[in-house]
């Protein structure tokens, strides 16, 4: 049925810009936008439903491109211990840091996994996210990584939600595989990538490239079986240490390198040639202290897209809001509040491969869109949490996010 979503204003994020149309409407049939436009030269609807958004500003649904949605427990308690001067050194030895969550992880059921990240996907949905990705990484063996994937698409199915999957098994090294990187390299690439790509729950194969995790050879590795898989590659890079880990995924065609606190101009020309996009991650930027900033004038200069995301994570960014990312993108990394938006929405949608479907408001894209009660589009990034006012549609129909609920 044809829908026309009438008496609002339209920051169509095309282009990356803005793109604001004044006194806009949008026309949708089914889950797809037909036509967008000017108010005044909206097409007749026949029997079709109108819908008025009483000059509410409409932009597109919002996208976190890099999750660890689906984890068990949390850190709160070393969160706290690091605050009274307790070294994460001290905390790792005896069994704490990411071992602890994967231990949590690997004894948490698959219906105890997906019920606590419906919870979080729900906050995110609330504040307009209509498409996310959720990586695994917590497993680091096959069933626990297969148990991690197999949530992330059950909650694709259960919520009114594009969600896409990254085995992320290259995230540590398990303990059973203490002081054997290489080894636990070949099973990812021997049995891991090839079971659970058979099985249909991968999008996209992720490693973490760093002194404290894996090398570019090894990561390296992991990207030549994924590309013998046929799937897209995306890489941790550049977080602690300039090991030119965005390089090494601009050579692979990766849909993006993420962190890049320590990147160079080199690596920005590489990922503007191979198209691959910047995820720059605030919060845990926030978390961690840090000072060494993105060279977000070197992104601007080669012209490399640059998304933001949540990194949701119980250990470094325990983030449930994508809209205080944007705030922190601003504050923190000095973004406009226009290149904000532009990277949870048509740059986001890049970084997860849906950049033909989502992402902007075009004709032939999905009616993925927020309407919300504020001024102007700078809002979005200047409000320091709380909720904003919203009607969320995905797929062409209002979230009624009290029957989620219940």
């Amino acid at each position: 049925m044809k829908t026309l979503w009438d008496h609002c204003h339209a920051a169509t994020l095309t282009g990356g810009k803005y793109s604001i149309i004044e006194d806009a409407a949008i026309l949708t049939d089914g889950a797809r936008i037909e036509w967008i436009g000017p108010r005044a030269a909206a097409p007749e609807i026949g029997e079709g439903e109108r819908v008025d958004l009483e000059g509410a500003w409409v932009t597109p649904g919002l996208i976190d491109c890099h999750t660890h949605l689906v984890f068990g427990g949390d850190r709160s308690g070393e969160f706290e211990e690091r605050l009274e001067g307790v070294s994460y050194a001290e905390i790792a030895a005896r069994g704490g840091g990411i071992t602890s969550t994967v231990r949590a992880t690997r004894e948490a059921s698959e219906d105890a996994l997906f019920e606590a990240a419906k919870r979080r996907a729900f906050g995110l949905m609330r504040e307009g996210v209509t498409a996310l990705e959720v990586k695994s990484g917590y497993g680091l063996d096959l069933a626990n990584e297969r148990k991690m994937l197999a949530v992330a698409r059950r909650l694709g199915h259960a919520l009114p939600l594009t969600v896409r999957a990254t085995c992320l098994a290259a995230h540590a090294l398990p303990p059973e595989y203490a002081n054997r990187a290489d080894d636990y390299i070949a099973y990812i690439c021997d049995e891991m990538l090839p079971a659970l790509v058979e099985e249909g729950l991968v999008d996209a194969v992720d490693a973490f490239c760093e002194h404290i995790a894996f090398s570019t050879q090894q990561v390296e590795r992991v990207f030549r079986c994924a590309r013998d898989l046929g799937v897209s590659v995306k890489l941790h890079a550049e977080q602690l240490s300039s090991l030119h880990g965005s390089s090494l995924a601009a050579r692979y065609q990766a849909l993006s390198a993420d962190h890049l606190e320590f990147m160079t101009e080199a690596d920005a020309i590489a990922m503007a040639q191979s198209g691959t996009v910047a995820v720059l991650l605030p919060g845990a930027f926030y978390m961690l202290r840090e000072t060494q900033l993105p060279p977000i004038d070197a992104l601007r200069r080669q012209r490399v897209p640059i998304a933001l995301a949540s990194d949701l994570n119980p250990g470094t960014s325990p983030a449930l809001s994508l809209r205080m990312m944007l705030n922190m993108g601003c504050t923190l990394f000095r973004l406009t509040p226009e290149e904000a938006l532009a990277g949870v929405t048509i740059h986001a949608a890049r970084a997860l491969g849906l950049k033909a479907t989502h992402g902007s408001l075009e004709a032939g894209k999905c009616a993925d869109f927020v309407a919300w009660r504020i001024e102007r589009p700078a809002e979005l990034s200047y409000w320091l949490g709380g909720a904003l006012p919203n009607r969320v549609v995905r797929g062409g129909a209002e979230i009624d996010f009290e029957r989620i609920a219940r």
